[in-house]
């Protein structure tokens, strides 16, 4: 098993993260403010029980903020605030202890100020003890017979499909289709790109599932290199909505879909999610029919709620060889009915009193700890501290419960996002995966 940490400052992740997005802008983008945030230890974690430091920088138009009044609040990682007060900075700059947790986990501290007239704001959170966390959720004992019962009904249906050429997302070095996939007689239906190297040979392949959200297929052509370096690569959405559509329609049909995260999330079996996570599978069985593909080498890679469905496609599917996730989303859905926090779409946090049994249960076959601990590939996992959409707690709960050969890039200053450096990391750990 090898692990690999990489710690990324905050100061150069986040310049990094602005230089791919604005290259022609400064950091902060078009703030007048800038928070420089440094724990005492510089990988941001702590034992239980020890008390973490934090240095604290704030700067106006680039210059030291002077004698500034900074207010705080400290929680749990996406809890309520549990302590406040307030900071002096001199010349822009002070210290805080803000204490320990005696069990593992996250604080986050959540500073603001006022420059100029103008609020500003900043977190940052650290861990105590994470490789300890475990996930709240259960695990149904027919959780296996469960997705066994589904596979084989899936089974029963033939892979049909069709494709078009897409010149525009075509390249010299690798040709676009537009896929589009049924997922059973109920006329759900799953699209994609495909893009598949030219040159007459034979490639490994990538199914790429989407993060959350009912939307067109954004920026296709930003994982080119995957095409035009060799690999088979399918950049599929989950709802049956072409990525041609007009914005209009798009909203109409976040309208009709609404929160589908909750659909029919009274029985595994009517739960929306159902025909997503057998849908990506079937998409394996496309890409493996493909008269390119070499045969052997079949890799799942995404982010958040598309890191997700990376890992429970690979766990679903033995044939696939390597698995990609960014922070994923689903992970230990009912945490919140626990003392900690849950993962996205971040069900009860509002209310507990929705929690059902049935919902439980639910949420508890579908969640991506208990298909973690299923997965037989090498897994890259990265995430970073001050994500509070996919949060550390959960995204530490998929990683600890990984038994298969596994590396993490840990970047502590993201929120929920990737540079694209990690992106390219993520092909180049794929590419190092090839089997001949």
């Amino acid at each position: 098993m090898v692990k690999l940490h990489k710690i990324v400052s905050s100061l150069a992740a986040f310049c990094i993260g602005a230089a791919a997005l604005y290259a022609a802008e400064n950091y902060p983008y078009r703030s007048d403010a800038l928070w420089v945030t440094v724990p005492d230890h510089a990988d941001w974690l702590y034992a239980t029980g020890d008390s973490a430091v934090i240095d604290i920088e704030l700067y106006h138009y680039g210059m030291p903020a002077g004698e500034t009044v900074v207010s705080y609040t400290i929680g749990d990682d996406m809890l309520p605030d549990d302590k406040a007060g307030t900071l002096t900075l001199a010349d822009g700059k002070g210290r805080l202890n803000i204490g320990t947790m005696n069990k593992p986990g996250f604080r986050d501290l959540r500073l603001k100020a006022t420059l100029g007239g103008v609020e500003t704001s900043h977190h940052i959170k650290v861990g105590f003890s994470p490789e300890r966390l475990k996930a709240f959720t259960g695990e149904p004992s027919d959780f296996d017979a469960f997705w066994q019962k589904a596979l084989k009904d899936d089974a029963a249906f033939p892979l049909r499909y069709t494709a078009e050429p897409v010149e525009k997302y075509s390249t010299d070095k690798m040709s676009c289709q537009l896929i589009k996939l049924d997922l059973n007689d109920s006329g759900r239906c799953m699209w994609a790109y495909l893009f598949i190297p030219k040159g007459g040979g034979k490639y490994p392949a990538v199914m790429c599932p989407p993060g959350a959200g009912v939307k067109t297929i954004k920026e296709p052509l930003r994982h080119r290199y995957y095409g035009e370096g060799g690999m088979i690569r399918a950049e599929i959405e989950i709802h049956g909505a072409h990525p041609e559509l007009t914005e209009q329609q798009f909203a109409d049909l976040r309208k009709e879909k609404g929160d589908y995260l909750s659909m029919g999330i009274d029985d595994p079996d009517t739960y929306y999610m159902k025909d997503v996570y057998l849908g990506c599978r079937r998409f394996l069985d496309l890409l493996t029919s493909l008269p390119e593909w070499d045969g052997v080498n079949l890799f799942t890679q995404g982010g958040s709620q598309g890191g997700a469905l990376a890992i429970t496609t690979a766990a679903l599917d033995p044939r696939v060889t390597a698995c990609v996730a960014n922070h994923p989303a689903l992970s230990d859905m009912t945490g919140y009915l626990s003392d900690k926090t849950g993962g996205y779409p971040h069900h009860f946090r509002k209310d507990r009193n929705e929690a059902t049994a049935a919902k439980i249960r639910t949420l508890e076959m579908y969640d991506v700890v208990n298909f973690a601990k299923r997965l037989k590939c090498p897994v890259r996992m990265t995430w970073g501290y001050n994500d509070n959409t996919c949060p550390p707690t959960t995204s530490y709960e998929v990683w600890n419960v990984i038994t298969s050969p596994k590396e993490a890039l840990i970047t502590p200053v993201n929120e929920h996002w990737t540079s694209e450096a990690t992106e390219r990391g993520h092909y180049d750990w794929l590419a190092g995966k090839v089997r001949k």
